[in-house]
């Protein structure tokens, strides 16, 4: 296979010849070879990577949950499909607060997933639990159900990865919950990352919890209450420390673009991502759905119904990176760090996220345009293109 366009790393016009499953060949050209999958105006990025994304389409990766989706064996098959056309090439299932039970099934169903689909394999790179270990507090759990949040057990997420095999990259939780502190050193120790989210921890709670190993921020400015302290808080706080690395939503919807902006000067562009945090109802008619539990907008926007409040998000990664480049400063290469390299080193990807020979050919290739989504060109995983237009 070989790919056409400019490098978004660069601004080169290349060739990439891909063999196998790996990038052989990157060389300047003028023009397309014949055959070749791209254009002139097409930008070649590395494979985007969603670190959050609990189902689209009608579709959904939690299984006897509160959450509003088809969990049919063919679930997670279609939700990658549809990921891909939005130009995400790798992502983390994202399973989130529920019973244990709950969570052992959905995370037993990922398990079986990768392990008879060779490419869902490829294309989870590992999970993400959002919770339970979040505040139980108004606002500060968005749309997780109280009954089931509760303070971090050590012995249950073992029971949470072993159901996983392993796969467990990422974990959501409120460090001023009892026992978060332990439990950061522990889950950090076995190569864990911990993400803030869901939490109303004082300052000094999130600068311990850093010092215990949470180094990520879950959409940041969400999951959070409408009013907080102005000067010490916890948004302040994590969007200060340097060794967090902010996760935000750039949809329209969870962040205003005045926001975004500012998040993009304060972080250096090493110490932010772009996630969708896609869910079921993303991408569905406007209505309402779930016995009047959830709600479609015509904008796209998922909240809870009747109500303005988010319920996940309704949107892929090709709309946030459109948005991300219409309202920051931080280009093509900003972008390709928020969107791919990042997020790559996050999950201990070191053969992708880069567009250099040897690497792993994962890629996407897209057309800016003046409104609405990115124009999704095509989305490669491992030398096969799993969508062209």
């Amino acid at each position: 296979m070989k790919l056409f366009g400019k490098l978004c790393t660069t601004g080169q016009t290349v060739v990439i010849e891909i063999d196998g499953t790996q990038i052989k060949a990157i060389e300047a050209a003028d023009s397309a070879p014949e055959g070749a999958v791209g254009s002139s105006d097409v930008w070649i990025s590395p494979g985007w990577i969603d670190l959050q994304f609990n189902g689209y389409g009608g579709y959904d990766f939690n299984r006897d949950s509160w959450t509003t989706g088809d969990t049919s064996d063919e679930a997670p098959r279609k939700i990658f499909e549809l990921a891909a056309r939005g130009g995400t090439a790798m992502l983390c299932p994202t399973i989130v607060t529920n019973t244990r039970s709950g969570m052992i099934n959905s995370l037993k169903f990922l398990r079986r997933t990768v392990e008879n689909d060779r490419q869902l394999g490829d294309a989870f790179p590992g999970y993400h639990v959002e919770g339970p270990y979040i505040s139980s507090e108004e606002g500060l759990r968005g749309a997780h159900p109280k009954e089931c949040t509760r303070n971090p057990d050590w012995d249950e997420f073992q029971e949470f990865q072993e159901a996983a095999d392993g796969r467990i990259k990422i974990l959501t939780l409120a460090p001023e919950r009892e026992g978060a502190l332990p439990f950061i050193e522990k889950a950090t120790a076995a190569g864990v990352k911990i993400s803030i989210g869901h939490s109303g921890a004082t300052p000094d709670e999130i600068r311990d919890a850093i010092t215990a190993g949470a180094h990520l921020s879950t959409h940041l400015g969400n999951g959070s209450q409408n009013m907080i302290q102005r000067h010490r808080n916890y948004f302040f706080e994590q969007l200060a420390a340097d060794e967090m690395t902010s996760c935000i939503i750039t949809d329209g919807h969870h962040l205003p673009e005045g926001l975004v902006k500012i998040i993009s000067r304060v972080k250096p562009s090493e110490k932010l991502v772009i996630v969708s945090d896609a869910v079921a109802l993303g991408g569905k008619p406007a209505g309402i759905y779930d016995d009047g539990r959830h709600e479609v907008l015509p904008s796209g926007k998922v909240v809870l119904a009747g109500t303005p409040y988010l319920a996940g998000a309704g949107h892929l990664l090709d709309t946030c990176a459109a948005n991300y480049l219409r309202w920051t400063s931080g280009g093509m290469s900003g972008l390709t760090k928020a969107i791919a390299y990042n997020p790559a080193v996050i999950l201990d990807l070191p053969q992708t996220g880069q567009l250099e020979v040897g690497k792993d050919a994962d890629l996407t290739l897209f057309r800016e345009i003046s409104e609405g989504p990115l124009e999704i060109a095509a989305t490669v995983l491992k030398g096969e293109a799993v969508y062209q237009a």
